[in-house]
């Protein structure tokens, strides 16, 4: 997993709520069991007309928001179900932060599993992104993750809340199993004491 430590990228609007998995990515395309080849069918319904052609009313079908690496978005984004295909479109779509003001729990929790930092603001605060990128189509926002904030060209300069475990490990480029990966020193040291103390369960 590529480590996340600061971001200056394009960030586009999809100022919708309640966005489900099944729109993000749909199930005739869950066929894959590797994480990358999803980005080419993100929001397939949405950006693509009944025969095939681009939908040029869909929001991220903006030529201004092509390249875009942060989505800006509404309530309770990724709800649904519960499939992890959902945050690997938007990752091979390019898509490393997205801003809501909720998240679905387990969307929520993938997205960190997969580089991607999940964002939580205040409506106030996300309308403002909102509105300063609907006035300046293309604007691209920073991101320190390590300060824990965000700043836009128009000055606005937001700080987030993070939990220090997932930060470290979006710092570091590490999944779950790489971070266990880390620790195999007291694992090896925990079995070697518990084979010793209760041979048993060893046996």
């Amino acid at each position: 997993m590529e480590a996340l430590k600061t971001l200056s990228g394009v960030a586009a609007l999809l100022n919708r709520d309640n966005v489900d998995t099944d729109q993000i990515i749909a199930k005739q395309f869950l066929k894959r069991t590797e994480k990358t080849g999803f980005g080419k069918h993100l929001f397939h319904d949405w950006r693509f007309l009944p025969n095939g052609e681009i939908n040029p009313k869909f929001e991220l079908n903006n030529p201004a928001y092509q390249g875009a690496q942060i989505l800006v978005t509404g309530d309770n984004f990724g709800c649904g179900s519960s499939r992890e295909h959902a945050p690997w479109a938007l990752a091979d779509y390019g898509f490393k932060l997205i801003i809501a003001t909720s998240f679905a729990d387990i969307f929520f929790s993938n997205c960190f599993k997969n580089g991607i930092l999940p964002m939580v603001l205040e409506r106030d605060q996300r309308d403002q992104l909102a509105n300063e990128i609907k006035s300046n189509p293309g604007v691209a926002f920073d991101l320190d993750l390590s300060a824990q904030t965000l700043i836009t060209p128009a000055g606005l300069k937001i700080e987030f809340a993070i939990d220090p475990s997932r930060k470290d490990k979006l710092l570091r480029g590490l999944d779950d199993i790489d971070y266990s990966l880390t620790l195999m020193d007291k694992i090896k040291a925990f079995e070697a004491k518990q084979s010793k103390e209760l041979p048993w369960l060893w046996a």
